[in-house]
């Protein structure tokens, strides 16, 4: 359960009437790697390992998709929503130091918040060689607004897909945090071997530096998004190889990055 009835008073035409409206349910989890605290995120209750496999991946801490870790649910809070888990990773696979990564909690609205820095990943590019048909981005879209069974019940939930160069969906999440429905949205293409399908990452909000990261770590080489992106992710993507596409809606979109990687209906490319 992701959404809760909640009971509120709403003015409208001059006077106050009793109401009642689905909220989306935001909670803490506190996430360990091999015992030691690693980050608590704000999240939709739900695919709680998928979260976890995700943000590791994402923040280059474990990369190997062969591994598939141990992820213990240590605790539950009294509604019985998971709020703690530990994920046991064989020391051999973890590829950098962790501790003091993220040593605050990361909000459900932001993916770097809590971390301490930066990390140097300008240089790094996708690899690429595919070109993707202009067309199948609304109907990507189409898909994406049809899953969205929280979302239409609460108004409060992001949400994030993955599809194949052909359009095809291959995993949709929601979750009240946009990069915490793309780390779910990575982390079931990890567990379940679909990483090499997925060609395209389509978001639900705006599209901001976090969203291009993730997207650059898991080698997905186009990113679509409803809402507007920010200069550093249109930034990032051109410098990452990926072709950013924002405001996504009534049939059109706008491309910011890397516009040669788009076939319109002709074949030909984009220039």
């Amino acid at each position: 359960m992701e959404i809760k009835l909640y009971s509120g008073i709403c003015f409208n035409e001059n006077k106050f009437s009793e109401t009642s409206d689905f909220i989306s349910i935001e909670v803490p989890l506190s996430i360990a790697v091999n015992n030691i605290p690693f980050t608590v995120t704000m999240q939709t209750p739900g695919n709680e390992a998928d979260l976890a496999r995700g943000l590791l991946f994402t923040e280059n801490i474990f990369k190997s998709q062969e591994c598939s870790p141990l992820i213990e649910v240590i605790s539950k809070n009294g509604e019985g929503y998971i709020e703690s888990i530990n994920v046991q990773i064989p020391s051999k696979f973890i590829l950098k130091d962790f501790a003091g990564t993220r040593n605050v909690i990361s909000a459900s609205s932001c993916g770097v918040c809590g971390k301490t820095t930066l990390d140097d990943t300008h240089c790094e590019t996708v690899n690429n060689s595919d070109k993707l048909q202009a067309e199948l981005v609304p109907e990507m879209f189409r898909l994406i607004n049809e899953g969205q069974k929280h979302f239409r019940k609460s108004g409060g939930t992001h949400a994030a897909g993955a599809f194949t160069i052909n359009g095809k969906l291959l995993v949709l999440h929601e979750d009240i945090g946009r990069h915490n429905a793309v780390d779910k949205v990575i982390g079931f293409l990890i567990h379940n071997r679909l990483m090499e399908k997925a060609k395209c990452i389509t978001v639900s909000g705006r599209l901001s530096y976090e969203i291009v990261e993730k997207a650059k770590s898991a080698n997905i080489p186009f990113i679509a998004a409803v809402s507007a992106p920010s200069t550093l992710a249109i930034d990032n993507a051109q410098e990452s190889g990926i072709t950013l596409m924002a405001f996504c809606r009534n049939d059109k979109f706008t491309v910011y990055s890397n516009p040669h990687q788009i076939l319109i209906n002709t074949n030909v490319p984009v220039k």
